[in-house]
């Protein structure tokens, strides 16, 4: 196999202006726009070699490569974000070629055109709120314990200050989630990150994306600073602004893994 295939970033409607010469894909190869009906797709040639079925199959296995085509694929629809609102398509979407392309705008174009019009003008951002713990006094700064009641006296007092520190961190999370929801225009709340898998500190209490008009963002990003600042108990990490991936129903019709269109014609 020594021909090229085409690897789809995105779906847009038409940019008004190009994307800049120096951005680059998966691969190093240089994106442009398949155009259909009202719609543009930003693909780029790649090697058959290394996205065709088989050889696909094997590389999702391969946590290197997977992380290089997943910075590689950010990095085209974050400068489609720069632009316009993309619909970023699932990571490796491959066709045999420009016409397979056109074929699938063909076919979703009516959910397409929908969701763009539904987004146009519009970002995610992602809220994250922890729990952590308080710094711990010197240790100088409390006698030893001079009997076992003592001992279990000063265990259940750090297990209530825990406590408390928990709920005002739970508190606020609530707080800031209704805030931040009447700013936003939709809504995604996801499941709390797991610290062992994340390996991230802290007590994950809020995982949520929200969907911002574009001259809304300032105001978005004023008000997380503004209630997650200022106490030491609660860390609130802010990430964005995205295309709306978790506003987008924007796979490709029937899409499945591996090579769309594979057979030649």
């Amino acid at each position: 196999m020594n021909g090229e295939l085409r690897y789809v970033y995105a779906v847009t409607a038409p940019l008004e202006v190009p994307l800049p010469d120096d951005v680059r894909g998966v691969s190093g190869s240089v994106p442009y726009v398949v155009d259909h009906a009202g719609l543009q797709a930003v693909v780029s040639k790649v090697p058959e070699e290394e996205f065709g079925q088989e050889a696909l199959h094997a590389r999702l296995e391969d946590l290197g490569w997977l992380e290089r085509t997943a910075r590689a694929h950010q990095a085209v629809v974050d400068a489609l974000t720069a632009l316009t609102c993309p619909l970023p398509l699932r990571l490796a979407t491959v066709y045999r070629d420009d016409d397979g392309v056109r074929r699938a705008l063909a076919e979703g174009s009516q959910e397409f055109l929908a969701t763009l019009d539904r987004l146009a003008g519009r970002v995610e951002w992602g809220v994250k709120v922890y729990a952590q713990r308080a710094p711990e006094p010197a240790p100088a700064a409390a006698p030893a314990p001079t009997s076992g009641r003592e001992f279990l006296r000063r265990r259940r007092q750090e297990v209530t200050s825990r406590e408390n520190a928990l709920q005002e961190a739970e508190e606020l999370g609530r707080a800031l989630h209704a805030a931040l929801t009447a700013q936003a225009e939709d809504v995604r709340v996801y499941p709390a990150q797991n610290p062992q898998l994340s390996q991230v500190p802290g007590q994950n209490l809020l995982n949520a994306a929200y969907l911002v008009p574009r001259e809304r963002a300032e105001e978005f990003v004023g008000r997380v600073e503004q209630l997650g600042a200022h106490d030491p108990a609660v860390r609130v990490e802010l990430t964005g602004p995205w295309a709306p991936y978790s506003f987008a129903a924007s796979d490709a019709p029937d899409e499945q893994e591996g090579v769309h269109d594979s057979a030649v014609c």
